[in-house]
């Protein structure tokens, strides 16, 4: 029996190598390279146009509107979405094992078929198993098509006969092809299927939704340029452990990237929160030191976000530790702290966290972390209606955050009284019920916090 032939393809750009190299020759990333079976061309494999009969024309000629979108029925996830889903787009959803992507897939179907022909093709679960989390979340399922099929060839056969509005394809990871001899989940079956089905809603205008699995570190398994082809990648986050869900997205071709939708987790399925900002404030009987609330910008929507340091003695080195944040930016931070502000951690505990599980990337956090940190240091606590936002210069200067008055106004909304921001933010009209601080250094930021003594 001839030996199987063994080619190396890269987890992260899908090129191939035919010996192991620490190296991946096509994209430079170290360590991707990963052992699989040798594909044969196929034969006769043609590839259509994805616009048959398209001509050459300038751009000006070219009607630019807006693409008609569907409502999936639930608000949170058309806000990820962009406002909801688009005929013919492709949609790639990730998250960590036992989250809740299946759950909300299931109940968004459930409100599409009341209106439209919608498929759920199942290749993790058996239809009795689909059906059974249908009845346990209450959810009508008279309408809903379901295939629990694994053969690409077969599925695309199914949506070229059915031409579903809507297709979820749960998951991708699961599918494998018939001109390819890889086993399912490997980088030559997760291109090759991605693909097809991308080709396919291309060119009839279904919209698919594609389930993909993510590795330890929480990026989508298989190639990279799984999340190249597709429309829009949407990540969920959260602990397993906790009831609260955040959809995030962070690529979409129809809509704005960075949009959250936050849902809890409830025994009849996901359900969208309206006052996401509620979830992450922390009620607390009094004033306590080293918390400090901000306001962090989420796509269009503002969040207040509860920021808490403590500040402790070291016994031997001493820690940076963050939850929710850069931890890279906190050793800047402090020593922007130490030098501006003449405040020395060097020989303490420094713990932060961002409460609720929210993961906050925008340097607009960089004034709330340093307050909090100087807050914790002092045990000094804060005003309860305090809010705080700014990003923090090398040079000890505050500079200012993007849509600062939309921030201001969602924390009068909330009942926030004093806002310490950066001067460049100060707005032109006051906005009523809330007093503005405006800073320019880092130095008058700590100095201000005598003041509420």
């Amino acid at each position: 029996m001839a030996r199987v032939k063994s080619i190396y393809s890269c987890s992260e750009c899908g090129a191939s190598s035919p010996k192991w190299q620490g190296q991946c020759p096509g994209c430079g990333e170290w360590n991707t390279l990963v052992e699989g079976v040798a594909e044969k061309a196929a034969s006769g494999h043609r590839f259509e146009s994805l616009a048959p009969g398209a001509k050459l024309q300038t751009l000006s000629e070219i009607e630019a509107r807006e693409v008609d979108r569907v409502a999936t029925g639930i608000g949170e996830f058309d806000r990820a979405l962009g406002g909801g889903l688009v005929a013919g787009g492709v949609v790639l959803i990730g998250g960590d094992p036992g989250i809740g992507k299946s759950t909300l897939l299931l109940q968004a179907l459930a409100h599409l078929s009341a209106d439209h022909k919608v498929l759920y093709v199942s290749g993790e679960e058996s239809g009795v198993q689909v059906a059974l989390r249908a009845r346990r979340l209450g959810l009508e399922t008279r309408r809903l098509q379901l295939l629990a099929e694994i053969n690409l060839e077969r599925i695309l056969a199914v949506l070229q006969a059915e031409r579903p509005e809507v297709a979820v394809i749960d998951s991708i990871q699961t599918l494998w092809s018939d001109e390819l001899s890889s086993a399912p989940g490997s980088v030559a079956q997760v291109r090759e299927c991605s693909a097809q089905l991308t080709r396919l809603a291309k060119q009839t205008g279904v919209t698919i939704i594609l389930v993909g699995h993510v590795t330890k570190e929480g990026a989508l398994a298989g190639p990279r340029v799984l999340e190249h082809i597709v429309d829009t990648v949407l990540y969920f986050e959260g602990d397993t452990h906790s009831s609260f869900r955040l959809v995030r997205a962070v690529k979409n071709r129809y809509g704005a990237v960075n949009e959250l939708g936050v849902f809890a987790m409830t025994d009849k399925g996901l359900k969208g929160v309206n006052n996401p900002s509620a979830l992450f404030l922390s009620q607390h009987g009094q004033e306590v030191p080293g918390s400090c609330v901000m306001v962090t910008q989420e796509g269009t929507r503002p969040l207040l976000v509860e920021i808490q340091a403590l500040v402790d003695g070291a016994h031997g080195n001493p820690r940076r530790l963050t939850v929710g944040l850069e931890a890279q930016r906190l050793a800047m931070l402090l020593a922007v702290l130490h030098r501006h502000a003449g405040i020395a951690c060097f020989d303490q505990d420094v713990f932060v966290n961002a409460v609720g599980g929210v993961k906050i990337a925008e340097p607009a956090a960089d004034l709330a972390v340093l307050i909090a940190i100087a807050s914790s240091l002092k045990n000094r606590a804060l005003p309860a209606k305090l809010i705080v936002f700014g990003e923090v210069g090398l040079a000890g200067e505050i500079r200012p955050a993007p849509r600062g008055q939309e921030r201001l106004r969602e924390a009068a909304k909330l009942g926030f009284t004093r806002a310490m921001i950066p001067e460049a933010n100060r707005p032109k009209q006051a906005i009523p019920g809330i007093e503005v601080i405006a800073v320019k250094r880092v130095e008058e930021a700590v100095a201000r916090l005598r003041e509420f003594e």
